[in-house]
């Protein structure tokens, strides 16, 4: 929502997906001289990860979600804007949907759904899938938008 006003510097991250994308961000957003929002995927006790090794394994949970299209990396900088250039850049590759329900049921808070509600849950699970993927599909057709002409 705050990429909508025009002016505010915003980037989706996940440092286990990207480091490098990350830190770009970071530094973008320290570097506007506005208002800047960077927000990031961080696992946390609650999400209960399922692989050896809990959280421990987070910056790997965060590869995950990224690569299922569970989350998705992208920046959106004004500055471009002003030199003809498009500011949403969609930095995170297509993802591989067929992974999307193997995201969810590695993590405990999904997974006890499934186990006391299954119908329910599996619900759910399909339309949070739907959801993902019509967001990535936003995204795709927003980093194509040509503001050379404006």
């Amino acid at each position: 929502m705050q990429s909508t006003y025009g002016y505010v510097y915003v980037a989706q991250v996940a440092m286990g997906a990207d480091n490098a994308q990350c830190l770009k961000a970071i530094r973008e957003a320290e570097a506007y001289p506005g208002p800047s929002l960077v927000i990031a995927y961080a696992p946390c006790i609650n999400h209960g990860l399922k692989a050896k090794g809990g959280m421990g394994k987070s910056q790997a949970e965060e590869a995950k979600a990224v690569e299922c299209g569970y989350w998705h990396l992208w920046r959106f900088d004004p500055r471009l804007a002003e030199q003809g250039k498009n500011p949403f850049q969609l930095d995170s590759k297509a993802p591989n949907w067929d992974n999307f329900q193997a995201f969810l049921d590695g993590e405990v808070r999904y997974l006890s759904l499934k186990k006391v509600k299954p119908a329910e849950a599996q619900e759910l699970f399909d339309a949070a899938k739907k959801a993902a993927q019509h967001r990535y599909a936003t995204y795709v057709r927003m980093s194509k938008i040509d503001y050379s002409a404006e």
